[in-house]
C-alpha cells in the first residue's frame, strides 16, 4: 500500500542523529511522499537541505508558524514573502494558522500574519497548512471571505467536533489532517470521523510529535502513518488498502503531485 505523510518536521534536531534510517523506514513502510511545513526563520535552512538531499520524496512548505508570530513577526513575514516571490520548491503555504493555547498576548499579530499568507497563498495559486489550536472561531472568521475564493487548504491536526468539522468542509478545496491523536484512547475523534466523508481525509504524523499507538511517548516518525491509516480503516469501516488509496490519492492531489512533471529543485 502506498501511504503520503502531509505534514512531518523531519528537519528538526530530533532526526540530527539517524534521518537517513527514519527515512528508509519510511520507505519502507509504503510513504511516498512526505510533505514538510516550514516553522520560522530559524527552520527554513535545515528544512530546505532535508528536501534537498531527498528531492523527490521529501517537499516543502513556507510559512510562518503562529506560536513564532512576536515582535519581530513583520520581519518573519517579509522573508515568507521574499521567498513566494522568486522561483522556489515550494508546494505550499504552511504551517500557518493561530494558536491561542499557550499565549494570547500576540492575538491580532497572529490573526493579521494568518490573513496575509492566506493572500499570498491565493495570489501564488498554492495551497495551505492551517494549525488551529484553541481558536477555530478565530480562524474561521478569517477563513470565511476566502470561502468563494479558490483558496485550498488542509486542517492539520484536526480535533474538533464534527459540527466544526462540517463548517470546514463546507469550503469546497478543504480537507481534514488526521494523525495519531485519533489512536489515542481518550480521544473523541473517532466518534466524529465516523459520519464524515474519507475523501475530505488525508493522513499525517507531525512527527516528531503526536505519536500513534502503539508508539504513543516515543518519538513520531513518517513511517507510523501507518498505524494511523489502520485505525482510520476501523473508524470508517472500510479496508485499509482502500483507506490508504483514498488519502494517499487525495494528498497528491492536493498538493498538486499528480500535475508534477518538472525535475524538483531547490534554487
Amino acid at each position: 500500500m502506498k501511504l503520503v505523510d502531509t505534514h512531518s518536521h523531519l528537519f528538526l534536531e530530533e532526526f540530527a542523529d539517524d534521518l537517513p534510517q527514519v527515512i528508509e523506514r519510511a520507505r519502507q513502510a509504503g510513504v511516498s511522499h512526505i510533505f514538510m511545513p516550514n516553522i520560522d526563520s530559524t527552520t527554513l535552512k535545515p528544512l530546505l537541505q532535508v528536501c534537498e538531499e531527498y528531492a523527490e520524496y521529501c517537499f516543502p512548505m513556507i510559512g510562518l508558524h503562529p506560536t513564532s508570530v512576536g515582535g519581530n513577526y513583520r520581519d518573519e513575514l517579509a522573508l515568507v514573502k521574499q521567498q513566494l516571490a522568486i522561483p522556489h520548491p515550494f508546494v505550499a503555504v504552511g504551517e500557518i494558522g493561530m494558536d491561542l493555547y499557550w499565549d494570547k498576548t500576540f492575538l491580532r499579530e497572529q490573526r493579521e500574519a494568518f490573513d496575509l499568507q492566506l493572500q499570498w497563498a491565493l495570489d501564488k495559486n498554492l495551497p495551505v497548512v492551517i494549525h488551529c489550536r484553541e481558536a477555530f472561531e478565530e480562524i474561521y472568521d478569517v477563513l470565511l471571505p476566502y470561502k468563494a475564493t479558490s483558496l485550498r487548504g488542509i486542517m492539520h491536526c484536526f480535533t474538533g467536533t464534527e459540527e466544526e468539522a462540517r463548517r470546514i468542509l463546507d469550503f469546497p478545496g478543504f480537507l481534514l489532517g488526521i494523525n495519531g491523536v485519533v489512536t489515542f484512547k481518550k480521544s473523541s475523534l473517532p466518534a466524529v470521523l465516523k459520519h464524515l466523508p474519507l475523501e475530505r481525509m488525508v493522513l499525517e504524523t507531525d512527527a516528531p510529535y503526536l505519536a500513534p499507538v502503539p508508539h504513543r511517548g516515543k518519538r513520531n516518525e513518517s513511517a507510523f502513518v501507518g498505524d494511523t491509516m489502520r485505525k482510520l480503516a476501523e473508524i470508517m469501516g472500510e479496508a485499509p488498502e482502500k483507506v490508504a488509496q483514498v488519502t494517499t490519492e487525495n494528498a497528491l492531489a492536493f498538493f498538486g503531485m499528480k500535475e508534477r512533471d518538472d525535475i524538483f529543485k531547490i534554487y
